[in-house]
């Protein structure tokens, strides 16, 4: 009877032993090196994400990729449009766009609007404003026909732009977001429904400000007037209420677009600056229109409360351990290579520049004399080695985090002598090198 008992205690002991060794080796293989999970920030939104806009770093994210229906924030790719076509010389600021029967349709059930005429005439910064500032989806589909000769023509132009951009989860059906199905006859001939992420809104904000910073002239007036000094004129409060003066006046906030329907709900990608950093906050299907707001105004506290922008090397430094390149053809056998100009990457407060390894490639068609002082020369990449690395938005501004590296000096062309006996020195140099290794080599 005690030998069993003695044998089912050591049973226990081994198994018990066995679990905590399973349980030990399922601990260990954690990804611990995996990015920690993002701060809990109790967000009553469907999605979200915060990007900082000059490194395109991710700060925050939650359900980032998938689309929802995005209502007027649609807008943000007729305005990158438009704006395009006014720097190419396609439009003019002061064009004038007349309106037909689908605009007037606009005017009198299209949700945020103007109340434009049938055969009313109004310039492309008349219109452009009243979208950018109102919302107004009218004076939307007057600059779609405007630019493109029908919405359906520019929707097609809207989704080729967002394929560009790299947005994965976007399709647009309408210039305006205002509800496909609700346009009757005039439904633009796309077929499918209007959808983008948080994610994608976040691509788009981010390419309108950077391509168009011109866009904040219009994005961060808080009151207009439409028709102004007319008998029909019409006062334009800004939907963006962090904009100064409005209800949720935020510190450093410009833009961008408000967006609601009913599926939709209520949704915001904003913009706003403070010091030298821009932060793009998207939140999508907040309950209110005050909810929004409110989540949107934690994303910017979260991001300028806990993230700033480290100079890693100012303008016209040189990288450690990569000081020179070797130059053919020049009087000089060496470069200086420096920084072209500074070099800023985003940093958790009370973080340093030390958290960055730096990597330099030279270019040598580029390290070919002449060189004249500011000429590029190569590529200075820095990545981040923090505990908690940031992803960025696109590919593209991964790429864009490469930074030039340039001639810090003039390197003029050697003469033919000067090349000549060179040429017999470095023979003469590398043979004499082989030769000692060789002999190095007898007596290993």
């Amino acid at each position: 009877m005690q030998c069993t008992d003695r044998k089912s205690k050591h049973k226990k002991i081994v198994l018990t032993l066995l679990s905590i060794f399973l349980i030990a080796m399922g601990i260990s293989s954690l990804p611990f090196s995996v990015k920690a999970a993002a701060p809990n920030l109790a967000l009553e939104v469907k999605s979200a994400i915060l990007v900082e806009a000059s490194t395109g770093k991710v700060l925050f994210e939650m359900n980032a990729k998938e689309p929802f229906a995005p209502a007027s924030m649609t807008k943000m790719m007729t305005e990158y449009l438009i704006l395009d076509a006014i720097k190419n010389g396609k439009l003019s600021w002061d064009d004038v766009a007349t309106a037909d029967d689908y605009v007037y349709f606009m005017g009198k059930n299209g949700g945020s609007r103007v109340f434009i005429n049938k055969g009313e005439k109004r310039t492309v910064r008349e219109l452009f404003s009243a979208m950018a500032i109102y919302s107004a989806n009218d004076a939307t589909v007057m600059l779609a026909q405007l630019l493109a000769g029908s919405e359906t023509a520019f929707v097609q132009m809207m989704n080729e732009k967002a394929k560009e951009f790299g947005m994965k989860n976007t399709h647009f059906v309408t210039a305006s977001g205002y509800p496909e199905d609700l346009l009757k006859e005039y439904r633009p001939q796309i077929e499918g429904k209007q959808l983008m992420s948080a994610e994608d809104a976040a691509i788009l904000g981010l390419r309108l400000i950077t391509d168009h910073p011109e866009v904040t002239q219009f994005t961060s007036v808080p009151f207009a007037k439409f028709r102004e000094g007319q008998k029909d004129e019409i006062s334009m409060r800004n939907w963006n209420l962090l904009l100064p003066g409005l209800k949720y006046a935020y510190e450093g906030a410009d833009g961008l677009k408000t967006g609601h329907t009913t599926e939709a709900k209520w949704s915001f990608t904003a913009t706003a600056k403070r010091g030298n950093m821009r932060l793009i906050a998207v939140v999508m299907g907040a309950e209110t229109e005050d909810k929004r707001f409110q989540e949107t105004i934690k994303l910017f506290d979260y991001g300028f409360n806990n993230f700033q922008l480290t100079q890693i090397l100012p303008s016209g430094a040189t990288v450690p351990g990569h000081e020179e390149a070797s130059v053919s053809k020049g009087k000089e056998r060496t470069v200086k290579m420096v920084t072209a100009a500074p070099y800023m990457d985003v940093t958790r407060k009370g973080e340093t520049a030390a958290l960055f390894d730096m990597q330099v490639t030279e270019d040598p068609s580029l390290l070919v004399a002449p060189i004249k002082k500011g000429d590029r020369v190569g590529t200075l990449k820095v990545t981040y080695k923090g505990k908690e690395p940031f992803r960025y938005l696109t590919p593209e501004e991964e790429k864009k985090a490469e930074k030039a590296l340039v001639a810090g000096t003039d390197v003029e062309k050697g003469g033919f002598i000067q090349l000549f006996f060179r040429a017999i020195f470095d023979f003469i140099g590398n043979l004499f090198h082989q030769m000692v290794q060789m002999i190095g080599g007898w007596f290993r």
